[in-house]
């Protein structure tokens, strides 16, 4: 009986599809995403990104032709998801507490999707910008800035910031103050991405809104 049932168990492992290519794929990125943002780009080998995957280097290069590919992939994903939900946000022409309540929420809801692509973004996007390839991640940075300083400026000019905010220094300050929670933010904590928005913007916003 038990070498009956062993044989059993061992054709039902046998007879489980394998992973689509497709499948295969996207967990090599997960897994070259957490590498990149464990050890950094530059430290980062194909061979430990195959180690990590359980793979053989040579077979890695079935799926993508570098890690330059890989990572651009990883960043690419991120960005395209973040500012498909900002463009939302900002299309929506909700007053300035709104539109920054949104984009608060919309950024930590992709630290959950995101968490290594938006470290990686964190710690490399300033050298990788210079190469040709990642151009895009200045155009994305100066998108970025400008969303946040307009929707700051209009809360002043409509009063409903306080007149006397630097505004590209707040900026900075809640640009800076989100993005870091991706170094510690794990998915699937005992807080969703939209209580840890409610709680920081509690904070924040009581120091940036008019005292009464």
């Amino acid at each position: 009986m038990k070498n009956n049932s062993a044989a059993s168990s061992s054709s039902a492992a046998s007879s489980a599809p394998a992973p689509s290519a497709v499948e295969r794929r996207a967990e090599i990125l997960a897994t070259a995403a957490q590498v990149f943002a464990d050890q950094g780009y530059n430290a980062t080998t194909v061979r430990r990104i195959a180690d990590a995957a359980g793979m053989l280097a040579g077979s890695l290069y079935y799926h993508f032709d570098s890690k330059e590919s890989m990572l651009d992939e990883i960043l690419t994903a991120f960005l395209d998801e973040l500012w498909t939900g900002y463009d939302t946000v900002l299309a929506a022409e909700l007053g300035p507490r709104e539109t920054i309540e949104a984009l608060v929420t919309e950024s930590f809801r992709q630290i959950d999707r995101h968490g290594p692509a938006v470290a990686i973004y964190q710690k490399e996007s300033r050298h990788l910008a210079v190469q040709p390839r990642f151009g895009y991640l200045s155009d994305s940075q100066t998108k970025f800035e400008n969303a946040w300083l307009r929707t700051l400026e209009r809360g002043v000019a409509e009063h409903v910031f306080r007149a006397d905010l630097d505004v590209r220094l707040v900026y900075r300050f809640v640009r800076d103050t989100v993005w870091v929670a991706a170094s510690w933010y794990r998915p699937g904590g005992i807080h969703s991405p939209e209580e840890i928005a409610r709680q920081y913007l509690s904070m924040v916003l009581e120091g940036i809104t008019p005292r009464t």
